[in-house]
């Protein structure tokens, strides 16, 4: 993927290879020692996907591209519980 700002990509929905919107993007998560970007937290995402709607960590190797949207390659079976 191109090189993005941080800023890019913020507020982005972030869509689930079902076609799903899980979110949007709420914050990234970045490695100092290589200046890369190793996770983006969801927020808001639907009761019925993650327990609590609490904020979601996906792994950036799970995105598949950015443009209007941020579409996923892969996400874990749902409902994710609140404690595992």
């Amino acid at each position: 993927m191109a090189d993005l700002q941080e800023s890019e990509i913020r507020g982005l929905p972030v869509i689930m290879p079902s076609g799903r919107l899980l979110g949007t993007v709420h914050d990234t998560v970045i490695d100092t020692d290589g200046w890369t970007c190793t996770h983006i937290f969801v927020a808001d995402p639907p009761a019925d996907l993650v327990e609590g709607r609490i904020h979601v960590a996906v792994p950036w190797n799970w995105v598949r591209s950015i443009g209007d949207v941020v579409i996923l390659r892969w996400f874990p079976p749902t409902p994710i519980p609140r404690k595992l």
